[in-house]
């Protein structure tokens, strides 16, 4: 009896692991109705502009439309590629996008550890804010606000440094000194926002370890190192081969309103350049193959990070 039913099981119909893929939709309609607005968003507004990344390779006249204007292969390419620009556009691109990683990437991961450490309520809610409110400053604002307080003639910032006893340099001006102000300015607006992301990891620490750990004589500063930032590190992988993916894709909006002839030589970046020649000049070929150059570096920096880190640690986004 007991040999009969346990040869019975393998002569059964399909398991539910081996349904079909229409009948597994079918049982589950209500969470592909859920994904239906997401996936119809990303078909019509970034998989179907890609319609038009073919006037890369031809001569557009709108008057011809994008089906009648003759191919023209790599020639836009190539200009690029041998313009005297385009290494300091490529060097100005990397310089921010690196700049902005190495100082803004560690930051919100050293004030979530600190946030977590903070005890008292109403202090760590009072911080939060204060730190999170820049975040929700618009660009054209936060521009607005850099302008007033480095003008050399009546800047906040420059009259602080001038009664210091130090001279204060042409902060806007001065191609030395853009990246930095850029960068710095970006953590301070964004740096608190970002926390958010590893606080929420950190939430998941089980109070345990942290007993144990005090039982064992450790220090909070150990605790912090050994419980808390393990905790975070896969969190901190897929953030940091998401930023590696996105390092040409510096946006151009708050350089464009800092940007001016006399910092040029270290505020002209890919995306400035594709804006100027493209809606500006109205060299619409030329423009889209700047930018399909971005994308695809851009898309191998992503696969190349994230088989690395695939490759020296669990996490990785595929």
């Amino acid at each position: 009896m007991e040999g009969n039913e346990l040869q019975a099981v393998p002569l059964n119909k399909k398991t539910s692991g081996n349904k079909p893929l229409a009948k597994k939709m079918l049982q589950n309609w209500e969470l592909y109705l859920f994904m239906t607005p997401v996936m119809l968003y990303f078909l019509i507004f970034h998989y179907g502009p890609m319609y038009g990344i073919q006037i890369a390779f031809k001569n557009f006249i709108p008057t011809k439309g994008i089906m009648g204007s003759p191919w023209v292969g790599f020639e836009h390419f190539e200009r690029f590629f041998n313009s005297y620009y385009f290494w300091d556009l490529l060097w100005n691109t990397f310089s921010i996008s690196l700049y902005e990683l190495a100082i803004g990437f560690p930051l919100p991961i050293i004030l979530a550890l600190a946030f977590n450490e903070i005890k008292n309520g109403y202090f760590k809610k009072t911080v939060q804010t204060v730190t999170y409110a820049p975040h929700f400053i618009s660009v054209v604002v936060m521009a607005g606000m850099i302008i007033t307080f480095l003008s050399p003639s009546s800047g906040m910032l420059v009259r602080l440094i001038e009664l210091v006893g130090l001279e204060p340099a042409a902060y806007l001006t001065d191609p030395k000194w853009f990246k930095t102000v850029y960068v710095l300015s970006g953590v301070w607006q964004s740096a608190g926002w970002g926390t958010i992301i590893y606080l929420a990891a950190l939430s998941g620490v089980d109070p345990q370890l942290h007993e144990a750990a005090i039982v064992d004589g450790a220090s909070r500063f150990k605790r912090v190192l050994h419980i808390n930032l393990p905790t975070i590190v896969p969190t901190i992988t897929i953030l940091l081969i998401l930023n590696m993916g996105n390092i040409l894709g510096v946006g151009f909006e708050k350089i464009l309103l800092l940007q001016n002839p006399l910092n040029m030589g270290s505020s002209d970046v890919i995306s400035t350049f594709v804006y100027r020649t493209g809606l500006v000049d109205a060299q619409y070929s030329f423009s889209t193959a700047v930018g399909l150059f971005n994308s695809v570096v851009n898309a191998l920096l992503l696969i190349m990070v994230n088989k690395i880190a695939k490759r020296t640690s669990e996490t990785s986004l595929w």
